[in-house]
């Protein structure tokens, strides 16, 4: 077949199309962006990425004339559409009180994020102040939809007074951790994993050994205030960091919350850095110190 041929053909196929199949491939492609927008958060995702393998394979059994392969994936995937029914009924549920939920939002009024951090560091302050015990997790690039259905979707502003009323005990969701996803407080009063390693410091409780534990399975940052002490800490990629001071954690959540802005915010290269300084500082002192002594013998 010749280019023209080919152009022809294509200017054919134009001359067919209709307004009524633009509106199909419109319709279809806002189902297939919803579908995949719903799952990114949730298991289903990796489910879903096997049925895409599963097409494939399909595909290039069909086009290779694999008789055997054809008919089994055939087979598992009229099978797979009722299993999966079975097992993703919750998500499916979801996603029809979703449809249902739908609405329109042309303007949608957005926080700026510098006062996005002033009211973090303005309520984690006055939580370490007063005590009172606090888990936020900061979802990054690893999604924690799976926890987030174990507490109290909010969807709400970022304010301290929101934060500090949550946390507040004996009030309902203080017991958990509060997930901020988009700038939003998402969630409240979810469960975390803990971590199981036998050799974590005893004066750590349940809220330090979660902080810990969502570390280890996620790219998250989560920031934890001890009932018992008031002492601000930071956990990411499987490590602590206590005695956060104002400065660290304003720098962390710039870090966060402006990552095109500011230079990325390594919390622990920062703890070195300051603890390098110390030694240095006394260092230099040993010498002066030195130096004095050295100099009142002499005279």
């Amino acid at each position: 077949m010749s280019f023209a041929d080919v152009l022809a053909a294509i200017g054919t196929g134009f001359s067919q199309f209709r307004i009524q199949d633009l509106l199909d491939i419109l319709i279809i492609a806002f189902v297939i962006f919803k579908l995949i927008q719903f799952t990114t958060n949730t298991r289903a995702s990796q489910v879903l990425k096997g049925v895409f393998v599963l097409l494939l394979i399909f595909i290039v059994s069909n086009v290779l004339n694999l008789i055997t392969v054809r008919y089994l994936i055939n087979s598992f995937l009229v099978s797979g559409i009722v299993v999966a029914v079975v097992l993703f009924q919750p998500e499916l549920r979801r996603a029809l009180e979703r449809i249902g939920r739908f609405r329109l939002n042309i303007v949608q009024k957005e926080t700026p994020s510098y006062e996005i951090v002033n009211q973090i560091c303005l309520a984690v302050e006055n939580m370490s102040r007063r005590k009172v015990g606090a888990l936020m997790v900061l979802e990054r690039n690893t999604k924690l939809g799976d926890y987030v259905q174990t507490g109290t979707v909010i969807d709400a502003e970022i304010t301290d007074a929101l934060i500090e009323n949550i946390f507040e005990p004996k009030t309902p969701l203080h017991d958990g951790a509060v997930i901020i996803r988009d700038a939003r407080i998402y969630a409240a009063a979810c469960v975390l994993p803990l971590f199981d390693d036998p050799n974590i410091s005893r004066e750590l409780g349940t809220r330090h050994r979660a902080a810990l534990g969502i570390s280890t399975v996620s790219d998250s940052v989560t920031l934890v205030v001890s009932e018992e002490t008031g002492i601000i800490s930071v956990a990411q990629d499987g490590r602590l960091v206590r005695n956060v001071d104002h400065d660290t954690l304003e720098a962390l959540l710039n870090s966060h919350f402006n990552p095109s802005q500011d230079k990325a915010f390594n919390l622990f290269s920062a703890k070195k850095d300051e603890k390098t300084e110390e030694k240095e500082e006394g260092a230099e002192n040993g010498k002066r110190n030195g130096k004095g002594k050295k100099r009142g013998k002499k005279s």
